[in-house]
């Protein structure tokens, strides 16, 4: 089966973009996990699939797959690049789409000076809607993992993050204990692992281990979680700088009950085919 693609980046959190409306694509998890290699395949964080509304009061189908193989319900950077995709593809002339995702609807807008901007939905902070297993509602909860202790707060943006403060990102352990985080048992689901260092009251550094894909350059939806988490800890005021290893996105929220918005570029890199 030959597929084309685009290869697409917000701020290095990079994917392989599908269009299936005018290809049809089914494909197994073997099949994503080749497409995602970087020696292999294509090689990317994620696998995104534009796929027909099923649904009357939205534009598009948006699907996430990551570097794993498996399904997931959101991702902030990938939408960005989703409307890009869908406008320079022909797909639609709306600098405003509604998309269907696993989670609910996004509305992602291409603004005049090319970045895009995301509503991102309304944030979950109750546990069971996370889900992370906890016997309290506390905002700042502790998880043991291997021999010692930390303070995460479980933020739900469609998909789950737990957001833990640190001193300094560069020298956060990311690599040991994002995967202990990723598959803590208290998150059924798996989790996000955000580290966050509070610069000022609107400036954080950010890294991310994500869930089914490891670290990445940037991730939107943690972006989205760890300002949620500052600013209902206290620790920070909308709107928010977010510096990730790739770049600098803005997230604005206003608190309980509203919706989370960010604003950050998308970038098309090549097109291309492959066998798969």
């Amino acid at each position: 089966m030959k597929l084309t693609f685009v290869k697409m980046h917000g701020l290095g959190n990079d994917f392989v973009v599908l269009d299936g409306i005018r290809q049809s694509i089914a494909l197994t998890p073997a099949q994503l996990r080749l497409l995602a290699d970087r020696h292999f395949g294509v090689g990317c964080d994620q696998i995104l699939l534009v796929e027909e509304a099923r649904q009357p009061d939205v534009d598009f189908r948006y699907r996430i797959f990551n570097a794993d193989g498996s399904e997931v319900e959101q991702c902030g950077n990938g939408a960005r690049c989703f409307v890009r995709f869908v406008h320079e593809q022909g797909l639609s002339a709306k600098s405003e789409i509604r998309v269907e995702t696993l989670c609910g609807v996004i509305v992602p807008r291409l603004e005049d000076d090319g970045t895009v901007s995301v509503d991102m939905g309304v944030p979950v902070l109750a546990p069971a809607r996370i889900p992370f297993l906890s016997a309290s509602d506390d905002l700042v909860q502790t998880l043991r993992i291997a021999d010692h202790e930390i303070a995460i707060t479980a933020v739900g943006m469609g998909n789950p993050h737990a957001v833990q403060l640190v001193d300094d990102v560069a020298t956060a352990a990311v690599e040991h204990e994002g995967p202990l985080i990723e598959r803590h048992p208290c998150f059924p689901q798996r989790v996000n692992a955000g580290f966050m260092q509070v610069v000022d009251r609107q400036a954080i550094r950010l890294r991310v281990f994500e869930r089914g894909a490891g670290e990445t350059l940037a991730c939107g939806t943690g972006a989205c979680a760890a300002v949620v988490a500052g600013i209902s800890r206290g620790l920070l005021d909308s709107p928010v700088r977010v510096e990730t290893r790739g770049g600098m996105l803005n997230i604005a929220w206003n608190g309980l009950g509203t919706p989370v918005l960010m604003t950050g570029p998308a970038v098309t890199v090549f097109k291309g085919e492959i066998e798969v």
